[in-house]
This record gives C-alpha cells, sequence and structure tokens, in this order.
C-alpha cells in the first residue's frame, strides 16, 4: 500500500509541474507577442507562433497527464488484486 501511495504522490506531484510549465510557457509567449505588437510581420509571426505553441503544449500536456493517470489506475488495479 505504501508504494502505491508513494507512486500517487508522486504522480500528483508530476501532474503539477507539467501544468505550471503549461502556463509558464503560455506566458512567455504572450509576453513575446505583446512585446513585438508594435513591429508589423514580426507581430504577425509571433502571433502564429503564440498559437501553434499553444496548440503543442496543450496537447503534450494532456497527453502526459493521461499517460500518468493510466500509471495510477495500473498501480491502483495492481493493489487492489483487480489484475
Amino acid at each position: 500500500m505504501g508504494n502505491y501511495r508513494e507512486l500517487q504522490s508522486a504522480v500528483r506531484a508530476e501532474k503539477i509541474k507539467l501544468w505550471l510549465g503549461w502556463a509558464s510557457g503560455n506566458g512567455i509567449m504572450a509576453i513575446i507577442a505583446s512585446a513585438t505588437r508594435s513591429i508589423a510581420i514580426v507581430s504577425v509571426i509571433t502571433q502564429v507562433l503564440l498559437v501553434v505553441v499553444f496548440l503543442l503544449l496543450t496537447f503534450t500536456v494532456f497527453r502526459m497527464t493521461g499517460a500518468l493517470n493510466r500509471k495510477v489506475d495500473a498501480a491502483r488495479a495492481e493493489v487492489l488484486g483487480d489484475v
């Protein structure tokens, strides 16, 4: 039971790190996009990059969160004897 609890705590901490990284990445891109707002062509490029980076970060964080959830579900099934 202790192993499952440790795994669950580690996964929870990892999820927090993932979502903080997601928020930080999007925040940095928003700052860059607003800093280049007054430069015509660079502004368009950074806005497109903002959308692309947002989509990639969101896709990645949901995939990684799903993988962590599957890992915890497998450990829970093992502990409960549902294997």
